[in-house]
């Protein structure tokens, strides 16, 4: 299952992280698995665009929720 989404800042890339938030309370973390253009796989997409975003271990999306996306870089000292 994918949620409709519209990304309003930055950037949504397949394989990075994502907080899904519901009425303010993180309900879910994980990782994006899908990431569609229409019907299209997509690698990233911009801001002002919509898309199909589907999560790891996750279905249960409802109108309403939102979602935080983030990348994990690895630095090293």
């Amino acid at each position: 299952m994918v949620a409709g989404s519209r990304v309003l800042e930055g950037k949504v890339s397949r394989g990075g992280w994502v907080k899904l938030f519901r009425a303010r309370e993180m309900v879910h973390e994980g990782r994006i698995n899908s990431l569609k253009h229409f019907k299209e796989d997509v690698r990233e997409m911009p801001a002002g665009q919509e898309c199909g975003i589907g999560l790891e271990g996750w279905e249960d999306f409802q109108p309403g929720d939102t979602m935080e996306t983030y990348r994990l870089e690895r630095e090293e000292i």
